[in-house]
């Protein structure tokens, strides 16, 4: 979003940690620059201290994710040669660890795409692949959403082994059959409003944001011209038989169409899904507490989002309200993942709550005998 994605050319994991610390350094640095097909399309008047703005927002994102991935690795080596974790979350971890490895190599791959000629449509400004960076964007929610997701287990465990019977208690409210629709469908939420996010991935990067700075009209209407949405321009095939997928991908007019369909869609669904909980009174009393007010925070958190996406259209995408609603798609999708928390309960924490039930049952057998 603050487009200096391109300015640093090079991707060295280790000695990339360090920033330029000499003139002939940024001097280096600044030469690479200029050999980018950005600089020469783009950014040809553009001078040193230019330069060093964007180059420094750059390398504050790549160092903060050095950051992030030590601040997991270290830790986790610590404990699992302490055997301070099971074999079970060992293993989630070291798959959690491959995850941010494989973002760091999903970033280098996303800014590759803008810094050859060969990577983008001839005639086209440089920039990343918008595939490549709404890869990007899904590896890094899905990296979070494990470490969120397994975060939760591991309290989930301390507090069975607090309260097995309270647990037990919950889970069996849990398991009533008039809560199956509830499950699904918080389940089918959960995946839509990553979908949308996924797309909002494709409007950052064709910078679709841009172009109908509008709600809820585009131009004249609810839609563009349908010849403007399905423009042969982006058929890369004489039979056009690719025209509606490539459009829907890379057309910006249609894919910000489309991430509005998606995000109104999600907007409904949640209030829906909703109202269905709080005006059917089965589902109302067979409810935990706990859960409804879960509900209630994803609630809450999708009027936020579907306010900072309009606000952020309406006045031109500036970076604190796109940074804003970059965060609201990340935290509406924590909010529906803590719901799915309330509900589910994994089967390793199942066996967990059973055998804690069974280590207390002949405790208080004894000790009634002692009693008689």
């Amino acid at each position: 979003m603050t487009e200096s994605g391109l300015s640093i050319t090079e991707w060295r994991p280790v000695t990339g940690s360090l920033p330029p610390l000499s003139e002939q350094d940024w001097e280096e640095e600044f030469a690479l620059y200029r050999n980018s097909p950005e600089f020469k399309q783009l950014n040809s008047r553009m001078t040193r201290e230019e330069f060093e703005k964007i180059y420094w927002m750059e390398w504050i994102h790549r160092a903060w994710g050095r950051f992030v991935g030590m601040s997991f690795v270290v830790p986790a080596v610590y404990f699992v040669i302490r055997r301070r974790m099971t074999r079970r979350m060992a293993v989630k971890v070291l798959g959690i660890t491959g995850l941010i490895g494989f973002q760091g190599m999903i970033g280098w791959w996303m800014v590759k795409s803008g810094l050859k000629d060969d990577l983008f449509a001839p005639g086209a400004h440089p920039r990343v692949s918008q595939y490549r960076l709404t890869t990007h964007l899904g590896t890094a929610f899905l990296c979070y959403l494990a470490m969120f997701w397994n975060g939760i287990s591991v309290f989930k465990e301390h507090s069975i082994i607090k309260n097995a019977q309270g647990e037990e208690k919950l889970l069996a409210m849990l398991q009533n059959p008039k809560l199956r629709l509830f499950k699904t469908s918080v389940m089918a939420l959960t995946l839509l409003v990553f979908v949308t996010a996924m797309s909002g991935g494709l409007v950052a990067g064709l910078d679709a944001g841009s172009i109908y700075n509008e709600f809820p009209y585009m131009g004249l209407g609810l839609t563009p011209p349908k010849a403007e949405l399905f423009d042969p321009f982006y058929s890369h095939v004489s039979d056009r038989s690719d025209l509606w997928w490539r459009n829907m991908l890379e057309n910006p007019s249609l894919v910000q169409l489309d991430h509005r369909i998606l995000a109104t869609t999600t907007f409904t669904a949640i209030m829906a899904f909703w109202s269905y909980t709080k005006f059917n009174k089965n589902v109302q009393a067979a409810l935990p507490l706990r859960v409804k007010n879960a509900l209630s925070l994803v609630v809450g958190l999708v009027w936020m989002q579907a306010t900072l996406g309009i606000t952020t259209l309406i006045y031109l995408v500036p970076l604190p309200l796109a940074s804003a609603h970059q965060a609201g798609a990340l935290a509406l999708l924590t909010g529906t993942v803590f719901l799915g928390s309330r509900i589910w309960t994994p089967s390793h924490l199942r066996v967990l709550l059973r055998n804690r039930l069974m280590s207390r049952r002949p405790t208080s057998l004894s000790h009634k005998k002692q009693l008689n």
